[in-house]
Formats: C-alpha cells, sequence, structure tokens
C-alpha cells in the first residue's frame, strides 16, 4: 500500500513530529477554508479586562454578554472571524433534548431568531454579534492563545500570537478543545474511561449498550482488505489496524467529527466539486458495500431499520453524517485534542494529565492538517456518491438533486468554515458528571443549568473484527441512549480544583466521563453554561475570592434571577 494511493490511512499512522512538519504550500493556496494561519506578531501590547473569555464558542458569546451586562469590562477571543462555534458554522438541527430546559440567554437567542431548529447559520451569527455589542463586550478575532502567565494558583495573563497580552481578573476557556486549560496546567483526560472507573454501562470499548446493529454495513460480511479476504493485501482506507481492546477497557481514542453541511435541492444549488487531491480509491470500502448486496436500501437520512443505511443525510438545511461509512472521518480526530495518541488500552484509569503535550504552535499546525484532511475527505465523499460509477445510479441520480446552499458560507465557496469538534479535552474537578448524573441515579445539588439530550457517541473506530470465520469491518463506540429526565449540572464540574487554578471556569471542556459529555455537549447547554459561568466570574470579582468560593446559594439566586433553569420538575 502506498502513501499517496491512501493518504487517510498514511495519516493515521504519521508520528507527530512528521504529521506537525507541513508547510503551508500542502494546503491548497485556492482554498479559504482553513482552521490556523500563523500569525505575524505585532507591536506587544498588554490590556486589562475584568473577564477575558477565550473561545467563541456559544458559551463563549453568552458567558461575555452575561458578565457585560453585569458592568464588567470583558473581551471574547474568536480564533477565527467568527462568533458563535457550530452554531453558526452550520449545526442548525439544533440537538434540543427538553425544549423547557432552555432559559436565560440560551432562550432570548431563539425567540430572537424566531427559530429553535432549521435557522440560517448567518443569522445565528449575525444576531450573536449584535447581542454582543447591545451587551458591550469586546470581541478580538483571528488570534491564537501564544503562552499563559500563572502566579499564585491563578492565570495572570494570556498572550496571544498577535502580540496582544490580556490581563483579567477571570479568565473562562469556551474553546472546543481546552486549550486554555491545557495551558494553565489544570488535570484533564482525553478518550474513554474504562467502564468500571465510574460504574458506567456505556463507557469504555465495546460497551454493552450501543449501535449494535445500526450503521453496522447491514451486517454483511464486508472485507476490511484491498483483494476481498486476503489479509496480506493490506487495508482498506480508512479502516484501522491498530490494536483495540476487551469489553469495557478504555482508550484514548476521540468521537468522530464531520463538517455539518448546509445542502439545498433548490434552483442555483452549488454542485458537488471534484477536491484537488481527490482519490477514489479513498473510498473504496464504501464501493464494495454498496455493492455487496442489491437488498440494501439507500435512505440518504438516519435509519434504523434492518438493511438500510445513509450513507449520508441529505435534506434541506443541516446535513449530518448518517451511515455506516459516511461524512465522518472516523479514525481522525485522535490526535486533535492535545496533539497526542496512542492506541492502548486499559482497565484502569490513568491518572488525569495537566499541561501541554505539545507547545500550542505545533498543536496548531496539527489541527491544520487534520482539518485539511476532514476537508478533503468530506468534499471527496461528496463528490465520490455523486459521480462515481460504482455508485448505484439511483442513488447518484438522487444525490444530484441536491448541493450546497447559495446562501450560507459564502466566504468559504458554501462549505462550512468550522469543523465539529465533538469533543476534545475534558476537564477533572471535584466533580464529574456521568452516566449515573444523566440517568439521575445522582443529584448535582450545585445546578448551573440543565442536560437533557441523549448519552450520544459517534463512532470512535474502525477495525477489523471476526465474524463466522471471517475477517469483516465494524464500527466501534457509537452510542444513543435516551436521559429519562432533565438532570441538574454541577458548578463544581466547570470550575478546577482550586489548587490549580482559582480564577478560571470551563463551561465547555467540562469535568464529565465521556458518556456524560455525550448528553452535555450541545449548543443549547453550552450556552446555558456560558451564561452561568459569565455570572458566576462576575460574582467573583465582586466578592474578591475564587471562583470556587462563590456562595452557591447566592449565585442560584441571581440565575434563576436571570432567566435560567436549574431544576426538574
Amino acid at each position: 500500500m502506498t502513501q499517496h494511493r491512501f493518504p487517510l490511512l498514511a495519516m493515521i499512522t504519521l508520528s507527530l513530529a512528521s504529521a506537525v512538519n507541513v508547510s503551508q504550500a500542502e494546503i491548497s493556496s485556492e482554498t479559504k477554508l482553513f482552521y490556523y494561519r500563523p500569525t505575524e506578531a505585532g507591536k506587544p501590547e498588554t490590556f486589562a479586562y475584568d473577564v477575558a473569555i477565550y473561545g467563541g464558542t456559544p458559551a463563549g458569546v453568552t458567558a461575555a454578554i452575561q458578565a457585560a451586562k453585569l458592568g464588567r469590562k470583558v473581551v471574547l477571543i474568536s480564533h477565527n472571524q467568527h462568533v458563535g462555534g457550530m452554531t453558526s458554522g452550520g449545526l442548525t438541527a439544533t440537538d434540543v433534548g427538553k425544549e423547557e430546559t432552555i432559559g436565560g440567554l440560551a432562550l432570548e437567542f431563539y425567540k430572537r431568531l424566531e427559530k429553535v431548529v432549521d435557522y440560517s447559520p448567518s443569522e445565528a451569527e449575525t444576531l450573536y454579534r449584535k447581542m454582543l455589542d447591545e451587551a458591550g463586550a469586546s470581541v478580538m478575532f483571528d488570534s491564537f492563545l501564544k503562552s499563559v502567565e500563572m502566579a499564585d494558583g491563578r492565570i495572570a495573563s494570556m498572550t496571544l500570537e498577535t502580540g496582544k497580552t490580556i490581563k483579567a481578573a477571570v479568565f473562562i476557556d469556551s474553546t472546543y478543545e481546552g486549550d486554555l486549560l491545557g495551558a494553565a496546567n489544570v488535570s484533564y483526560q482525553i478518550g474513554r474511561e474504562p467502564s468500571a472507573a465510574y460504574g458506567e454501562s456505556l463507557n469504555g470499548q465495546w460497551q454493552d449498550v450501543d449501535w449494535k446493529t445500526v450503521y453496522q454495513f447491514c451486517g454483511l460480511p464486508v472485507s476490511p482488505y484491498v483483494i476481498p479476504d486476503d489479509s496480506k493485501s493490506g487495508l482498506l482506507p480508512g479502516i484501522s489496524a491498530d490494536p483495540y481492546g476487551k469489553l469495557g477497557e478504555g482508550d484514548y481514542r476521540v468521537q468522530a467529527y464531520n463538517f455539518r453541511m448546509r445542502l439545498s435541492n433548490k434552483e442555483g444549488k452549488i454542485p458537488f466539486t471534484k477536491p484537488n487531491d481527490y482519490d477514489a480509491g479513498r473510498y473504496a470500502l464504501l464501493a464494495r458495500f454498496m455493492n455487496a448486496s442489491p437488498d440494501i436500501k439507500w435512505t440518504l437520512n438516519y435509519t434504523i431499520k434492518p438493511m438500510t443505511d445513509g450513507p449520508v443525510q441529505m435534506r434541506n438545511g443541516d446535513s449530518n453524517n448518517a451511515g455506516s461509512m459516511s461524512s465522518n472521518l472516523v479514525n481522525g480526530s485522535n490526535r486533535w485534542p492535545d496533539g497526542t495518541f496512542e492506541p492502548v488500552s486499559f482497565e484502569k484509569l490513568p491518572a488525569p494529565r495537566r499541561g501541554l503535550s505539545v507547545p500550542l504552535k505545533e498543536l496548531y499546525q496539527l489541527r491544520e492538517k487534520l482539518f485539511q484532511e476532514h476537508v478533503s475527505y468530506q468534499q471527496g465523499y461528496m463528490y465520490f456518491l455523486a459521480n462515481d460509477p460504482q455508485v448505484p445510479e439511483d442513488l447518484r441520480k438522487r444525490v444530484n438533486t441536491f448541493g450546497l446552499c447559495p446562501d450560507e458560507f459564502k466566504e468559504t465557496s458554501h462549505w462550512p468554515h468550522h469543523l465539529y469538534v465533538r469533543e476534545g479535552r475534558r476537564m477533572v474537578s471535584e466533580y464529574v458528571m456521568t452516566q449515573n448524573d444523566c440517568e439521575t441515579k445522582t443529584s448535582a445539588p450545585d445546578s448551573v443549568g440543565l442536560g437533557s439530550y441523549n448519552m450520544d457517541s459517534h463512532p470512535c473506530q474502525r477495525t477489523i473484527v471476526k465474524i463466522g470465520g471471517k475477517d469483516v469491518v465494524r464500527n466501534e463506540g457509537a452510542f444513543g441512549h435516551k436521559c429519562k429526565k432533565p438532570y441538574p449540572i454541577s458548578y463544581r464540574s466547570i470550575v478546577p480544583k482550586k489548587f490549580e487554578c482559582s480564577n478560571l471556569l470551563v463551561p465547555v471542556c467540562l469535568s464529565s466521563s465521556h458518556v456524560a459529555y455525550g448528553s452535555i455537549r450541545m449548543e443549547p447547554v453550552f450556552m446555558i453554561l456560558g451564561q452561568s459561568a459569565g455570572l458566576a466570574a462576575s460574582m467573583a470579582i465582586e466578592d474578591k475570592i475564587p471562583v470556587q468560593d462563590v456562595d452557591y446559594e447566592k449565585l442560584k439566586l441571581r440565575l434563576i434571577e436571570a432567566g435560567q433553569k436549574l431544576q426538574t420538575d
């Protein structure tokens, strides 16, 4: 197998050193779609704020609005040219859970947008910017974190690649990855805990409750090898040769990411075009699956019925992964959170990590490489479905009734500007949200918001299993399990351990197991937790105390006054 023939598999096996040694010339100069471009630092400047928020996600936006409304001098720092994260980056089929759990600024946002689901991403960003402006919050765009200065267990300042140094009384990490908490030496985990760590039936590998019959290649004996059933011929692209673990063992694998495309079947739709590095061989597994049985029904949507598959969701609006092999780049996200990955399994949960495993600049360069892999994979995937003769003709025709929406993402050729980073670092603090919280077997007494969406994970690996004496390809790690009712999210889960950092709040990469995070990681919940973090930050400043010492009863009253929903009936 040659590296140019199978770029995905080659990417997965790259060493960290070779992965980050990427010249900008390797990335098409024609694309405006990127995660990272190096910034030439300007004249060093220092700015002082009450609250500094790093991460332009919905949590960052609501934290900034709330703190600014309380009279604090606030800055929201976004790594790109946008605010709103996935809410303005394509994810508009909102994962609401129970609508009655949404209050405060999140509810105001949806009311002013006049939609909770299937709104316009650009209109969402316009509204976010308006709400920030109304509150008097400052915003810095195109600003990546360079370093953090700590003093006496607090963040004293953060310096950006632009040359600006930001000082603040309280900092909020609202990134999807947890870069600020990592730079501040706060404890975190990546991947999946062993099921025994917190007594979670859904955690670890090959969990008992999962999508065992859904998006598993219709249960067919699809061979993983280039030459069917010949292991010496090598693996098809996208299938991992890494060893996997036993039932319930933990690992460092991260659920798959994708772009949430905005599609249309209306006049003026943008056809799916061939990317510059297109290689039809990259989709050999999909071609084999599509021709494995004439009885497979292709739905172009979600399905759980036997002998049906996506292979992708195609609808007017937000179009997600929906298939055994689909828009998710399975095995492609493991290094994204902190730059490292080891294909090992463990029965006992390792000690939390602290600090930066990879220097920030190298991490950003690696992410840019992974970002472009996702761009290339998904653009090529859609072109393959629309044009390759290996795709059944009827399916090709149906795919070609859709294209990219001409009204959205105009500056990036109608392709979403944000990669759906479903999970990054997860902080480890005094309270870890787990499956037991989601199932209300335990209940946090210090609620700062409610979760209610299903515990949900996309595949964490695509690998080889033996069924009926034959090696076949299967996905592993996906699950969807309902929460019986809304559950409280602990204030302690959004603040670090006090001795690690006393002036940081983390409403996105909060303290949670992989399973609980699968329910919490929804954009409305991030808005809720961001607002609570912004209010708590203001109270800590007001009383000149660590964020861990904020009086919860006082915080609770003020959150309720601000419209937050904290308890179930």
